[in-house]
């Protein structure tokens, strides 16, 4: 089940949602993928790490290889074709994996981060902010957001590794974890490892789906 606030998200900026499920037939998810102007990649559960070539820590939990299947081939036709795509939390690592790059099975016992990241949501709101990020200079990530540092929810035990090729960093925790991942030269290709679905009560945060959604407006112009 896709957590609803995406949906409202993107209602809220002005685009219509529709959720694609995951186990479908190669054609029939082409054929639905063409009535959409971009592709959102929400939050969940691990991806396989046999994806990218690895075999699954201890950590590793949560797998749907259906859902990583659909996601990764969606997110690879969508860049072939220049149409926009978001990432959020998982949705950031599976646009790295689909790519080519790699995770961070479990940032608690991979590296030596002085920063919580995993905050669960049953034992704190949603919209807590965890800890800060830097933004990037100049990159797309901090055209929208309009500012290089901010407060972020941290809801993860996994991240970004080695970043997949045409992929960049776009913004670093404090620890120098990977926060966002952008592709310079196309039309829109951004993602996050927070979760702004849940702060759009900021227009900081609201702005990241404005900017999806006039993106997408595009394709069809």
């Amino acid at each position: 089940m896709v957590y609803s606030r995406n949906a409202f998200a993107i209602e809220q900026a002005g685009g219509l949602p529709l959720l694609i499920p995951s186990g479908l037939r190669t054609d029939t998810l082409r054929q639905i993928y063409e009535h959409v102007d971009g592709i959102l990649v929400p939050g969940g559960g691990d991806i396989n790490p046999a994806q990218y070539g690895e075999a699954a820590h201890p950590k590793t939990a949560g797998i749907d290889d259906l859902r990583d299947a659909a996601e990764a081939q969606v997110i690879r036709w969508a860049v072939e074709d220049d149409r926009p795509v978001l990432g959020i939390c998982r949705g950031n690592q599976m646009v790295n994996v689909a790519l080519g790059g790699t995770l961070i099975q479990d940032v608690p016992s991979e590296t030596d981060t002085p920063i919580r990241h995993n905050y669960r949501a049953s034992e704190t709101p949603l919209d807590f902010r965890a800890h800060a990020i830097t933004v990037k200079p100049h990159s797309r990530l901090a055209q929208i957001l309009q500012t290089q540092e901010l407060d972020v929810n941290s809801l993860h035990h996994q991240a970004v590794d080695l970043v997949a090729p045409g992929l960049e960093v776009a913004a670093r925790g404090p620890d120098q974890l990977v926060e966002a991942l952008e592709m310079p030269g196309k039309r829109f290709v951004l993602s996050v490892q927070w979760h702004p679905e849940n702060l759009t009560d900021d227009p900081t945060m609201l702005a990241l789906f404005q900017a999806f959604v006039a993106a997408a407006e595009t394709i069809r112009a």
